[in-house]
């Protein structure tokens, strides 16, 4: 494990729901009864234990009852690259977590993300990494996601909190949730945030500041580990919004996944001539192109049934377009400008 040295931060104030987990906190505390439960004298010495049980548990970083607290006392990331750097970085200049582990698969990663400050400290075995964190969050590719889900599952504390930064929600949300059982409270979520550059090096302090962040409970999440999940977002300075995971698959398939395969198909339609006498126009048009080949076949061919849906829309409109140009319809090819940009200038703004 790679350290990195410096001072914790101090707590920061409680969250709304805190007086909730702190009567699921008392409910759990194991008192010894007798004859003299109606006494004074025994209530005392009742509360006495119950801080001292309180203490011991927090001491030995075991996972208290209801969702934690922020600041978290410890939250383990595993795959520390844009998003997974990026959220370490805020973590860490928020307070948001006392302690933050950072999981790589290569050392020279690990030493990266310690020496560019997104993590505290570092370690290439996972299980070690995830065996005192109250949150663990998985921000892999989603391709990797359930199977890292089983691994982290086994040596996480009972009790505590899990959730992911995967681009597709619907099978994978099944999976982890799955892979959690019992043991860990899982929730998916996935800020709409990041760059088509990859590494740790590209990490953004500020990444999620005003972005979606999706959280896609289920019928059996745990109510409470929704709202932990909510508001850490929210700490972050996300937007965030509850959406069902099959949902969020057909609504990001439009918005990110179909995007990204056009910005694609334009680059690979356009001669080594006409890129080189490009402008801005292509440049932005395609930015997203030259994101990682690998982390987008996952998240395609994860939600390929939305993002089919999307490209069989995406044709049609494609299809109006051709018949208009045919057609040389100067009403209807302008009728159609002016609809697109009616929509984007009302509903996305600078």
């Amino acid at each position: 494990m790679v350290a990195r040295a410096g001072k914790r931060p101090a707590l920061a104030t409680q969250p709304a729901w805190a007086p909730r987990q702190a009567l699921t906190v008392l409910a759990a505390v194991p008192v010894r009864r007798g004859a003299f439960d109606t006494h004074p004298r025994f209530w005392y010495t009742a509360a006495a234990e119950g801080v001292s049980w309180l203490k011991r548990l927090l001491t030995r970083g075991a996972a208290v009852p209801g969702p934690g607290v922020l600041p978290f006392r410890t939250v383990a990331i595993v795959g520390v690259g844009l998003i997974g750097g990026s959220l370490g970085l805020a973590l860490r200049a928020g307070k948001l977590a006392r302690r933050v582990i950072g999981v790589c698969r290569r050392q020279a990663a690990l030493e990266r993300a310690v020496a560019l400050g997104a993590v505290d400290e570092g370690t290439l075995d996972l299980a070690a990494g995830v065996a005192e964190a109250e949150l663990t969050v998985l921000a892999t590719h989603v391709g990797a996601m359930p199977l890292l889900a089983q691994g982290a599952v086994a040596a996480m504390p009972r009790g505590s909190l899990m959730t992911d930064v995967g681009s597709t929600k619907g099978r994978l949300v099944r999976a982890l949730a799955q892979a959690a059982g019992t043991r860990v409270r899982y929730v998916g979520s996935h800020p709409m945030a990041g760059s088509e550059k990859r590494g740790v090096e590209e990490a953004v302090q500020g990444l999620f500041q005003g972005a979606t962040c999706f959280v896609t409970p289920t019928a059996q999440s745990d109510p409470l580990a929704v709202n932990a999940v909510s508001d850490l977002w929210r700490a972050l300075g996300g937007r965030v919004r509850l959406i069902d995971p099959d949902e969020h698959d057909r609504l990001v398939a439009v918005a990110s996944h179909l995007p990204h395969l056009v910005a694609a198909a334009l680059v690979n339609v356009a001669t080594p001539e006409a890129i080189a006498c490009a402008g801005s126009g292509f440049r932005d048009t395609t930015r997203v192109a030259s994101g990682d080949p690998r982390m987008w076949t996952d998240v395609c061919l994860e939600n390929r049934r939305r993002v089919l849906e999307a490209l069989d829309c995406f044709e049609r409109e494609m299809a109006t377009l051709h018949r208009i140009l045919a057609a040389g319809s100067e009403s209807e090819l302008l009728a159609w400008l002016e609809s697109a940009k009616a929509v984007r200038d009302n509903h996305l703004h600078p």
